[in-house]
């Protein structure tokens, strides 16, 4: 890889990988012979990959503030909000309760003791934390004390689920009746679901005071030590590492993913272009 100019390897969040492939696609047909190695993962999983020494040429995150905090000043000069979504409650058309649920009774459903539901991984995906966030919301928004704890005690262990791509796949298969997931990532797959109120599903920067009192201890990139993280509105962000063997290449996915066939791309996945 050392000497071949024509090689770029990606690690993107496990919700972006469409967004991902679809850029590459045109990013190929401008450079003939490009070889090109993509790896998904939940964003925190994948920033700690490049902590721990594997090498990236682009980070695609699906939370800007983890560049902040994991990946900049020293693997990662500078990184570019591109999109923003919200949290849904995806679920299939065979889950227990889906033909009576809405966005006004979704929290008695999901405490259903016949409904399973699940998350992803709040150490690994911020999905998983942003969920976290979502219930934390909820209990204030409802005014119902003691949500928070019993949606968390009703939920599948978040351990077997990783990524929120791997809650998808969980629906797809029966395992659970209902997942906590990006819009897009449901509108990708025709899974149908239920959207929750503005002031508690992370999408408008109008509640961004509202958004910040929800917060949720997760794994540092120091191990054994925590870092708190609060609510705010979702955005992705894309970066270059400071160590990338191809920075040229990398440049171009980056104004690709950016501009307007970029934005065409994640219109197309269900995102909103910032």
């Amino acid at each position: 890889m050392m000497g071949d100019k024509k090689s770029l390897k990606i690690i993107h969040a496990g919700a972006l990988q469409r967004v991902v492939e679809d850029c590459l696609e045109i990013l190929i047909k401008q450079n003939t012979g490009l070889n090109v190695e993509i790896k998904g993962a939940g964003s925190r999983e994948g920033a700690k990959r490049l902590l721990s020494g594997e090498h990236y040429d682009v980070i695609v995150l699906a939370d800007q503030a983890l560049f902040a905090e994991l990946l900049v000043p020293d693997l990662v000069g500078n990184y570019f909000i591109f999109a923003a979504d919200q949290l849904v409650i995806g679920y299939d058309r065979t889950s227990r309760g889906s033909k009576t649920i809405t966005e006004d009774n979704w929290v008695d459903t999901l405490l259903n003791p016949h409904v399973d539901f699940a998350r992803s991984d709040h150490h690994l995906d911020p999905c998983g934390y942003r969920t976290l966030m979502v219930w934390q919301l909820a209990e204030k928004f409802y005014g119902r004390s003691g949500l928070y704890e019993a949606l968390e005690g009703a939920c599948i262990p978040y351990s077997l689920h990783p990524k929120s791509l791997d809650l998808a796949k969980a629906l797809f298969t029966g395992k659970v009746d209902y997942a906590f997931l990006y819009s897009s990532e449901a509108k990708q797959l025709g899974l149908p679901y239920i959207v929750l109120p503005s002031k508690i599903n992370l999408s408008n920067p109008a509640h961004a005071n509202f958004y910040d009192q929800a917060a949720v201890t997760v794994e540092s990139k120091i191990p054994g030590k925590n870092i708190i993280m609060h609510g705010k509105p979702i955005e992705f962000a894309i970066g270059i590492s400071r160590d990338s063997l191809n920075p040229e290449l990398a440049r171009s996915f980056v104004d690709i993913l950016t501009g307007p066939e970029g934005s065409s791309i994640l219109e197309e996945c269900g995102l909103i272009p910032c």
